[in-house]
């Protein structure tokens, strides 16, 4: 699992090819059943039908049969020092953190400890088939540059940052205001814009952090160019009520980041299940970016997102795995889980929509749709090649099935890892299903 700058031969990979060409609409895409993807230097070259695209003399042709070429997979939140706390039973979401995610967070300040998470988180979402995540790390620096580290040595697209927690914590996570401050803008220094790397400022949650603490979250967002925020927002009815009572002069628990300067393009946050129709808006209208982590909202039993309203808003939306809350690092489960949430809001998802959201609409929600998402000449090489075929249940269902939507729909309801057969990062294979 590694990516050779050094090398430079184009590939060709030919089979099923499917790419959105619109951020919004789910149903403007191009589809072919005998498709072509070229890669060079990092980047496609070419796309489209097979006998149509001019396939360089130098490149390696991979035929990928009756496999279906997308983008990248994108995972909007998630956690990668929890992957040990994955499947931790029986709690709502503040014990959870306290019995579960903090005493395992702690160990992050063992940089070789750190190093040995991030390399087992990359390689399980590379086997997911996700190239780009935005991912929180721990309080300790030494878990940022493990994480980017790792990342950088695969070539992968990715945001991450320190978490901001300087209260109301165990005092071997906390921070203070002005230690998260500089270790954050030494950090963005050293990672922000290297490679393929991307920094993105995290306060945990608003009960975690002072209004200090949030006032130079928002101060490093103003002043470093081009850097992201992510963070939580109205997960759980006890959380918010506890930042109603933190934040009394908020009108919501959204208008406390406002109030911060942490709203704005670039910003992302997790959840968003219990919002008014103000707080729509006020996302809307600020560009804020909202991350539906439908596992995790079961998990803990936090709540019904409320995808329809908020698609129909015109609010920037991703789906997340928020591992280790979120029970899989799977795009098949999340993406189910997705389809049933909206399915207790009277809301039908299609299947179009749930691989939009893992394509070109994520893309859209972190800012990137410029540059991943999407398979068009000029955008980052990031593919994820999908074995429609990976169990016998699914072939036995696919049979006499001709419709590109009931194609999709089998596999999010019934595939699993098996059925990435190869993701593509920076132009390179980094993983390869052993048959």
């Amino acid at each position: 699992m590694s990516a050779n700058p050094d090398i430079k031969a184009p590939l060709a990979l030919k089979g099923r090819v499917l790419t959105f060409n619109d951020v919004r609409d789910p149903g403007q895409y191009d589809y072919w059943e005998k498709g072509c993807v070229v890669l060079e230097n990092s980047h496609i070259s070419a796309v489209g039908e097979a006998g149509a695209v001019a396939i360089p003399d130098a490149a390696k042709v991979i035929d990928c049969g009756d496999d279906l070429i997308l983008p990248g997979f994108i995972d909007g939140h998630v956690h990668y020092p929890q992957m040990s706390v994955i499947a931790s039973y029986g709690a709502k979401l503040i014990d959870w953190l306290n019995a579960y995610t903090f005493p395992e967070e702690a160990k992050f300040s063992d940089e070789t400890y750190a190093k040995t998470a991030a390399k087992l988180f990359l390689a399980e979402s590379l086997r997911n088939g996700y190239t780009t995540n935005a991912v929180f790390c721990t309080t300790h620096p030494e878990s940022v540059d493990a994480f980017f580290t790792e990342a950088e040595r695969v070539g992968l697209r990715m945001m991450a940052g320190k978490v901001l927690m300087d209260r109301h914590v165990p005092d071997n996570l906390c921070d203070t205001a002005r230690s998260g401050y500089e270790q954050s803008k030494a950090l963005i220094k050293k990672w922000h814009g290297k490679g393929r790397n991307l920094y993105a400022i995290t306060p945990r949650f608003a009960p975690t952090s002072t209004p200090e603490q949030l006032e130079v979250a928002g101060a490093l967002y103003r002043e470093s160019d081009g850097v992201y925020v992510q963070s939580h927002v109205s997960e759980n009815i006890d959380e918010i009520n506890w930042v109603a009572e933190l934040f009394p002069e908020a009108d919501s628990y959204l208008d406390v980041y406002n109030r911060f300067n942490l709203l704005g393009p670039r910003t992302l946050y997790g959840h968003g299940i219990h919002f008014s129709d103000t707080d729509i808006a006020m996302a809307v209208e600020t560009d804020t970016s909202i991350v539906h982590c439908p596992t995790s909202n079961l998990f803990l039993g936090s709540g019904l997102f409320e995808y329809e309203k908020l698609n129909n808003a015109g609010a920037r939306l991703a789906l997340g795995t928020d591992v280790g809350g979120g029970t899989s690092l799977s795009p098949f489960a999340t993406m189910k889980a997705a389809y049933e949430i909206a399915q207790f809001r009277d809301y039908s998802l299609s299947p179009f929509a749930a691989f939009h959201l893992l394509t070109l609409g994520g893309a859209r929600a972190l800012h990137l749709d410029d540059k991943v998402g999407r398979l068009a000449p000029g955008y980052e090489a990031d593919l994820t090649v999908l074995n429609l075929n990976s169990t016998d249940l699914i072939h036995h269902r696919l049979q006499n099935v001709d419709s590109l939507a009931d194609i999709l729909f089998a596999q999010i309801v019934l595939a699993d890892d098996r059925a990435i057969r190869a993701t593509y990062a920076n132009g390179f294979e980094v993983y390869k299903r052993d048959e």
